[in-house]
Parts: structure tokens; sequence; C-alpha cells
């Protein structure tokens, strides 16, 4: 894997199974605050540590004393995650994946990780969010390809009106349709292939989860 891509460790629930070890193999590593709980169940180590260390109590720092830490204030602008991410940006991360970015006590948290997988994607940057159980990527302008089980679910949510939007290697194919923001139309279904997503204008997110067949 490219030098340039980094897993971003964060502190929602992980589901640890093949599929995400086989994400952030290779990857540089930056833990986010109590994210850093992942890394020794995942076989990684960061390369740095940063937040304002408000959710790492129950952390023992003396396992990660190897770890350069950068800390911040609790009163700040951005998240331990947003910081994180743009720790990476700042040393040429050009792939991010967000490791513990879906599930977890914060829905607020979640629901900004995927609107910021929507900034980082119209910055350039490509962008994976996973839980183990989920993983999200963004769909803006342009064309996506994302390998998926035979069978797996998966959803594109709208953050806008979308304009054009074809789905391949699905259940229910979509060719050049206008979807409406907000629509549920392009909800719960399912993977015959790989998954290819074209778009001529608007926002989404592909939550796809991949270990869940239920849709057959």
């Amino acid at each position: 894997m490219s030098s340039n891509c980094f897993a971003i460790l964060l502190g929602g629930t992980l589901r640890i199974d093949d599929r995400v070890r086989t994400l952030v193999a290779g990857a540089r590593v930056i833990a986010a605050d109590g994210g850093i709980r992942h890394a020794a169940p995942l076989g990684l180590l960061p390369e740095l540590w940063v937040g304002d260390f408000d959710s790492s109590y129950d952390i023992d720092a003396a396992d990660w004393l190897h770890v350069p830490r950068k800390q911040f204030p609790v009163a700040k602008k951005a998240t331990d995650g947003e910081i994180a991410v743009e720790e990476a940006i700042a040393q040429g991360a050009d792939r991010i994946i967000m490791v513990g970015a879906l599930e977890g006590e914060r829905s607020d948290h979640a629901g900004l990780h995927l609107l910021y997988s929507l900034v980082l994607a119209e910055r350039g940057i490509a962008t994976v969010l996973t839980s183990g159980e989920e993983e999200a990527v963004p769909v803006v302008p342009g064309q996506l390809e994302m390998q998926l089980p035979d069978g797996a679910l998966f959803s594109i949510l709208p953050y806008s009106d979308l304009k054009m939007l074809t789905i391949e290697g699905a259940r229910y194919p979509l060719k050049d349709v206008d979807i409406d923001f907000g629509s549920s139309r392009t909800l719960s279904n399912v993977a015959t292939g790989n998954i290819s997503i074209g778009l001529k204008s608007g926002r989404a997110v592909l939550i796809a989860r991949p270990n869940d067949f239920t849709g057959y």
C-alpha cells in the first residue's frame, strides 16, 4: 500500500475481521484520543497520538510512551478525529481510512464523519469509513467502484439532489436517474458483483454491510 494512505483510529465501536485487517494493511497510522485502543487488536503501531485525551481515561498511557503525542485543549474548533485527519493530510495523505467511525455512543460524531468524508472527497482525498459491521464511502460526481461480497446489502444516502445517478452490479440497477434529496429510493440494495456508481452532480454516501446477506 502507498505510504500516502493513513488509517485514522477513532473512538467508535470496531468489529475486527479479515476485511478490516486487509483494509488497513500497510497504512500509516494516527490515533485520535481513545481510538488508540484499536491499535493493539489490529496489530498496528501509531506514529502519532493526538487529541485532548478526555476519552482515553481507561487506557494506560505507559503502554504507549513510545508514540509521539500532540495534546490539544478540550475547548477547540475541531474534533480529535478531524485533527488526526488533518495531521495525515499535512504529511501527504491522499487516502484516508477512518477506523471506528460509524458506531458507538455518539451518533453526532458518526454523522459528522459521514459529512466530513464528503468534504475530503471534494478535496480529492479518497476516504473509507468502517466499523467492521459497516463501511461507508463518499459519492461525488464521477465514477466510484466498491468491492463487496455477492449478496451484501448496501444503501446510498443522498445528501443533496442527485443528477444522473447510475448503479451497476446490483439487484436494483439504475441508469442516469435523478434522485431527490432525502429520498429512500436508493436504500436496501443488494450487491451482485463489484458495485459501480456514476454521478453527474450531487453528494451522497454509500453505506455497505459486507457481512449482511439478509437481502436475499
